[in-house]
Parts: structure tokens; sequence; C-alpha cells
């Protein structure tokens, strides 16, 4: 066999053997609200994630168009998974965005955003 005919069996055989680095990293699975809905005032925000998160590191904040951020305390649910916070003051209707920070329990470090709009 040439090299060429080679080459495509050894890069198959060579991609199959690393790990699969994203499916390492927790991602975002859900959250309330959903991004891009239009809702009422939530009483309740939730992010999940795929995995366990590092307490510790792992929070998010709401912010309104204005970049006016809503005060929250976050907690994590008993499974590790989910960040959740009780808003206490109805959200004035307009356009805001959760930012949050995570870090998975490997110690990886994301970030993200939902944008919502409260009606």
């Amino acid at each position: 066999m040439t090299l060429f005919r080679l080459m495509p069996a050894v890069a198959v055989a060579t991609a199959l053997m690393l790990p699969d680095v994203a499916a390492a990293h927790a991602r975002l699975v859900s959250s309330t609200p959903v991004a891009g809905s239009s809702v009422a005032s939530p009483r309740v925000i939730s992010l999940t994630f795929s995995e366990k998160m590092a307490p510790a590191f792992s929070t998010f904040e709401v912010v309104n168009a204005a970049g006016v951020k809503t005060p929250l305390r976050t907690t994590v649910s008993e499974d590790g998974k989910t960040l959740s916070a009780t808003v206490a003051r109805a959200l004035a209707a307009g356009a805001y965005v959760i930012n949050w920070r995570l870090a998975s329990s490997d110690g990886h470090r994301m970030t993200g955003s939902v944008p919502f709009t409260v009606r």
C-alpha cells in the first residue's frame, strides 16, 4: 500500500484514540426561564447543567437592558447540577440576560448567557 492510501486510515484511527474533550465539560441543559422566551416576572430562576459543579465557583446574575443587576442569592441543588435563586421582587417589563459562570467538578470553567423578556 502506498502512503497516500494509509493516511486516511491512520487519521481515523488517531481520531478514535483521542479523548472526547467536548463531552468532558458540563453544558447547560435547561433554564427557567427558557432562552428567548417572553414570560411573566419569574419567581424562581434556575439553570441545570449536565454535570455537578463546584459551588464556590458557580453563580449567575440577572441583568436588565440598562445594565442594572437584580439582587440574587444563588443556591446549588442537592445533586450539584442546578443553580437557582428566588427573585425577591417582581421584575419590571423588559429585556433581561442571565449571565452564568460555572466551574465543573473537574475544574473546567465555563460562561454563558440566557436572554429572556418579561412582559
